[in-house]
């Protein structure tokens, strides 16, 4: 792509009212999409380290399902669940709430296949951790929330940013779920790679120039958020 690129028109094709607007809205929805993966994916986590109950494998498998399942099948099954005419999708317009064809439907497509890539992160510095400081701080009398909040959380700090930046990443660069779920409406769900997809039929010039910026974005975030081991 570096090879590919027209660098004279590179400035003017990655700061045009459509590329900027679909950069901006990637970085809020797959921020937004990070938020909510660390808010269900942490405890998802923890029950799959740290507990032993019926049918664990069978849960463990649908957390992660999103690996191997294409996109665009993640799509469709959000958009048979909250689309207009969706298990849910009816109540929630009876409410007056429109939930596929919107921004909240990228945010949910991006998280959907961006949670498992923080859920095994997390998880996998749980089990490496262990659980004998968690059990030496209940034995000296701390309340669960305490262990939870003085010990555990800061033995998988790692991890836990480790797999929100996967997950960023992941969310950042999501294209089949969000065209099959929130479509591609500029401004309001045309996303970066939507972009690129979108520009590729008309400029190759412009669509070649976009990925590179997204894979620019991209390495910056991991390159921000990287610190060598041995380094505090």
């Amino acid at each position: 792509m570096t090879l590919r690129v027209d660098w004279s028109r590179f400035g003017a094709l990655v700061t045009s009212e459509a590329a900027v607007a679909a950069l901006l809205l990637s970085l809020r929805t797959a921020t937004m999409s990070t938020v909510l993966c660390l808010l269900f994916g942490v405890p998802m986590a923890l029950a799959l380290a740290r507990s032993r109950f019926p049918g664990q494998r069978l849960v463990r498998a649908v957390v992660l399902l999103p690996l191997v399942l294409p996109p665009v099948v993640g799509g469709l099954a959000l958009l048979s669940t909250f689309g207009r005419r969706g298990l849910l999708g009816e109540t929630f317009e009876v409410l007056g709430i429109q939930i596929a064809f919107s921004t909240t439907a990228v945010v949910l497509a991006q998280t959907f296949v961006a949670l498992p890539f923080l859920v095994l992160s997390v998880e996998a510095t749980l089990r490496a951790s262990g659980a004998r400081f968690e059990a030496v701080a209940a034995t000296l009398g701390a309340t669960p929330g305490t262990v939870l909040r003085r010990v555990t959380l800061p033995l998988v700090l790692p991890g836990l940013v480790s797999g929100a930046v996967l997950a960023f990443a992941r969310a950042l660069g999501e294209f089949g779920a969000t065209l099959t779920f929130a479509g591609s409406l500029q401004g309001v769900t045309r996303t970066l790679p939507l972009e690129i997809y979108l520009q590729r039929e008309s400029d190759a010039d412009a669509a070649v120039a976009l990925a590179l910026l997204l894979v620019a974005v991209a390495l910056l975030v991991m390159l921000a958020t990287h610190r060598p081991r041995g380094l505090s």
